[in-house]
């Protein structure tokens, strides 16, 4: 799945912390999202779809993000946009497009979901990349991005001729995995015993 080294991308390294959710749980999780066997094989053609696409989807994804400064303030250090976080960061969104559609949701995908999770809490934000920025990504973004992350996605899954009817299953399958991770990427927010 991964091609170059990206700095900070540790999926599947032995000094990742283990999730505190556990399979059951996300078996459960993707219960409740009315996950099916065709969910996992439309994210492995949304995969297929967008793998030459990635550069495109995180230019859409970056200029929303720049023309908002409520989000662009999150990669600011000193009141500025820092240039090398933003760019850290991209490199390893790019990994988490693919591996969202073509890694299994396994004990290493978990692992690697509480990580991300860490990095936009207080918890450990700002420590992979030694920079000195907002020290947390409020809550009330992390849920609210769920929409744009899903709705911008479907115009790229279109771009290869696929029928309606599969372009539909795979924006739906989207769209439960972004809502999947988001959900995971809350956990350190939520109050010991209550997520």
């Amino acid at each position: 799945m991964q091609t170059i080294n990206i700095k900070g991308y540790d999926y599947g390294k032995a000094s990742i912390e283990k999730s505190p959710v556990s399979l059951q749980d996300l078996t459960l999780i993707k219960k409740t999202l009315l996950w099916s066997d065709d969910d996992d094989r439309y994210l492995r053609m949304a995969g297929e779809v967008l793998k030459d696409q990635v550069d495109n989807v995180l230019d859409l994804w970056y200029g929303y993000v720049g023309k908002n400064e409520h989000l662009l303030y999150y990669f600011t250090e000193n009141g500025k946009p820092n240039s090398d976080y933003l760019t850290s960061v991209r490199a390893r969104f790019a990994q988490w497009i693919l591996d969202l559609c073509n890694r299994p949701y396994d004990q290493d995908w978990l692992n690697y979901q509480h990580e991300i999770a860490k990095r936009h809490h207080s918890t450990k934000k700002n420590k992979t990349d030694n920079v000195n920025a907002v020290p947390l990504v409020n809550f009330r973004y992390m849920t609210a991005f769920i929409y744009p992350i899903t709705v911008t996605i479907k115009s790229f899954l279109e771009k290869k001729g696929h029928l309606q009817e599969d372009v539909e299953g795979m924006y739906n399958a989207w769209f439960k995995a972004v809502t999947l991770t988001v959900t995971l990427w809350c956990y350190p927010y939520i109050n010991k015993g209550e997520f």
